[in-house]
């Protein structure tokens, strides 16, 4: 320990820091940072760079490339508000009841962590197909899931479920139960609970595994291209696109079209940070 001043009681004792200092913390975990994440990154910009704007403009304006564009933006958006209300449920019910295999389900909630997308796109391909368990009660409705934007919906729900999950169920394990019988004491109804008291605290939670969940599902891959259909215009979706391209070794297209992505998936990172700036700030110094 060394002797540090203090402006109320003259001098303290300096605890020592576990962690080495800042420079050599904040020099480590920028070299860390452009190594793993920002030269790749780079490599991408530079590359779409040498394009020349008009031709990435082109690139970037293409009727396939808005539409895959489109596609994927409009069902990651869906399938993530579909998590946002559903993965609330899931967590509200691990958190406040007990009941027989509790456990287990809480271990399912991260399967798609684990399950590799390609065996998840699969399994959903042979589910919900015209002929599958699930889509041949469909099927004489003229109802098509497998092949088509619903098919990719709820690939993407698969996937994006365990972040609205985590996201929320700690905040709600912390949250004051004291609060809810207040409330019921003070009259409150438990509708009229929920809404003015749980879910304001649950918000700023509820949007982080929103935007996270649609970040995800936004460069999913694996889980998509089976249950598709990969109709372009139709059901196809960006990142898909861009593999084709490789494929094609077109990759001044392939890397117009990620950058585009990479631009818009900042932009929801950046988002997703400041809503947890904002909900620490609101909710973490306790209310």
């Amino acid at each position: 320990m060394s002797l540090a001043p203090s402006s109320r009681r003259g001098w303290r004792w300096k605890q020592p820091s576990v962690i080495p200092g800042f420079g050599l913390t904040l020099g480590f975990a920028i070299v860390y940072l452009c190594l793993i994440v920002l030269i790749p990154l780079a490599g991408v910009g530079w590359r779409s760079a040498a394009l020349g704007w008009e031709e990435f403009w082109r690139i970037g304006t293409d009727a396939r490339v808005l539409a895959a564009l489109r596609t994927s933006f409009w069902t990651a958006a869906l399938a993530a508000l579909v998590n946002a209300v559903f993965g609330v449920i899931v967590a509200w019910v691990l958190v406040r009841y007990e009941f027989p295999g509790r456990r287990i389900v809480d271990a399912v909630v991260d399967l798609p962590f684990a399950l590799p997308t390609a065996v998840a796109g699969i399994a959903l391909t042979a589910l919900y197909a015209p002929t599958g368990w699930i889509g041949q009660f469909f099927a004489p409705l003229g109802i098509r899931i497998a092949y088509t934007p619903i098919g990719i919906v709820i690939a993407l729900i698969f996937i994006g479920l365990p972040f609205v999950v985590r996201t929320v169920q700690p905040v709600l394990e912390d949250f004051d139960r004291e609060v809810e019988e207040a409330a019921a004491t003070l009259g409150a109804n438990r509708l009229q609970t929920i809404v003015s008291i749980i879910l304001p605290a649950l918000f700023p939670a509820i949007l982080t595994g929103f935007a996270l969940a649609f970040g995800r599902a936004v460069g999913e891959y694996g889980s998509v291209i089976f249950i598709a259909g990969n109709i372009p215009y139709v059901s196809e979706i960006a990142p898909l696109l861009i593999v084709m391209r490789l494929e094609e070794f077109n990759y001044p297209a392939a890397t117009a079209i990620g950058a585009i992505m990479l631009i818009l998936a900042f932009i929801v990172l950046f988002a997703v940070n400041l809503i947890q700036t904002w909900s620490r700030g609101r909710y973490g110094h306790g209310a």
